[in-house]
């Protein structure tokens, strides 16, 4: 049950409310003043507050206010022996649950301080939910602690709060998405929808509907009226990845959108007002795409408000460790696997590679090497071929001799069957006994 601080200077009465209350198991703080109360409330963490109106000290409708402003969630119900109108109005006002008569209203207590106790604990469990979601979906999820990672950290961070259009460049698999979510999650708008859509994965028309949305009849299969993602978006943000894909007939629509925030549904002759933050990502050079007409200048403008530019994984390598870490727990869990780690092998070979595929890439592999594991540590078996023979970024596969990538391999694919020499030998397309014959030859155990 739930913490109640009661507040009254008649002490016969507080002593019997407070028998009362705590009958029905609550926790019972007591009063005389507004002074000792407000210090109670200070250092113990109180659910409802039970006060008095007149007390020595000054009006409780008055605390109501002083005690909202410090505790936003802490709901208080107000008794008075002297009900009156225009007091129990500004209660409300001033953001108490109810306003009671001593006497009248005995037996609405214990069912106020219920309903009261109902209120608070479901606004407990909405901030939990929002720091679940601030821990999954907020800028403490970026992980790394290299200089380029964290210089668009800060800058993000100052963006977020603001209504500015933001301009995410980087190559694919950087984490273009992710500082998307994180910069909503930190704006004014948190509360409301993040929505995203992918430009280069649908055609003209059908991206021109996924955006702006449709009037039936329309088109030939739209039967019913469709909101847009834009529309859907409204109050919240729009994260537009691969905006450098957008077709030039369809970049002057979102430019409407972005200098009036109207925008006009396919099949439909009225403009329809939107409020929305647009969060725009691409890989390509987009000024490059302007010179060759691809890309409408004016629109380019209108995104680059302000430019936050994604670093490679590979100019942040120091945060490998830290990010496959990550994902090593992520995909045990995932698995059910109990993993110790990763050898030095495989942490060197992943620190060598060039990750072209940046983050996305890492990740993959690291789902990978733990669906291929057996448990204890990951070694380099774990690995795809490509990274198992090369040891650093200035040696080439051609400095290692064509038996020992054939050793890798066997060995990884021997690991893969638990050593299952006939599904080995299947999966190798080669015969059994040449397979014995090399494990031989290798000394593959």
């Amino acid at each position: 049950m739930g913490t109640v601080l009661l507040i009254d200077d008649e002490e016969k009465l507080r002593g019997l409310l407070s028998r009362i209350i705590k009958l029905e198991g609550y926790t019972v703080l007591e009063a005389s003043n507004l002074k000792t109360a407000l210090k109670l409330a200070d250092k113990e963490v109180i659910d409802i507050v039970l006060c008095d109106v007149k007390l020595p000290d000054g009006s409780g409708v008055d605390f109501v206010s002083t005690l909202k402003s410090r505790y936003p969630f802490l709901e208080i119900i107000l008794l008075t022996a002297y009900g009156n109108i225009a007091d129990g109005v500004q209660a409300m006002k001033n953001g108490a649950f109810d306003y009671i008569t001593k006497g009248d209203d005995n037996d609405r207590i214990i069912p106020l301080l219920t309903k009261a106790l109902e209120k608070v604990q479901l606004q407990k469990r909405v901030i939990q939910l929002e720091q679940k979601v601030n821990k999954q979906y907020g800028f403490e999820n970026i992980l790394g602690t290299a200089p380029p990672i964290q210089d668009a950290i800060l800058l993000a961070r100052k963006v977020a709060p603001t209504e500015a259009t933001v301009l995410l460049l980087g190559e694919t698999g950087s984490g273009k998405e992710v500082f998307a979510q994180a910069i909503h999650t930190g704006s004014k708008r948190a509360n409301n929808a993040f929505m995203a859509l992918n430009c280069s994965a649908f055609s003209k028309e059908l991206l021109e509907s996924e955006l702006f949305g449709h009037k039936a009849g329309a088109f030939t299969s739209a039967n019913k009226d469709k909101r847009g993602l834009i529309e859907e978006a409204h109050q919240g943000t729009l994260f537009l990845d691969e905006i450098g894909e957008m077709p030039v007939e369809l970049q002057a629509k979102l430019l409407r959108v972005l200098e009036t925030g109207e925008f006009i549904k396919v099949g439909d002759t009225k403009s329809t007002k939107i409020n929305v933050r647009i969060i725009a990502a691409t890989n390509r050079n987009l000024e490059m795409e302007v010179k060759k007409g691809k890309f409408r200048e004016d629109l380019f403008y209108r995104l680059n408000v302000f430019t936050i530019t994604l670093p490679a994984l590979r100019e942040r390598k120091k945060d490998i460790p830290v990010l496959a870490n990550h994902f090593l727990e992520v995909f045990s869990k995932k698995t059910n696997q109990h993993i110790e780690g990763m050898d030095k092998s495989f942490m060197d070979r992943l620190l060598a590679h060039e990750w072209k595929g940046n983050i996305r890439e890492l990740k993959n592999v690291m789902e990978r090497a733990v669906i291929l594991s057996d448990g204890g540590m990951l070694t380099l078996i774990n690995l795809p071929l490509e990274l198992q023979t090369i040891q650093s970024k200035n040696i080439s596969l051609s400095a290692f001799d064509l038996a020992s990538v054939e050793k890798l391999h066997i060995q990884r694919i021997l690991n893969h069957t638990n050593g299952n020499k006939t599904e080995t030998a299947r999966l190798l397309n080669i015969g059994l006994t040449t397979l014995y014959r090399k494990i031989e030859e290798y000394n593959i155990t």
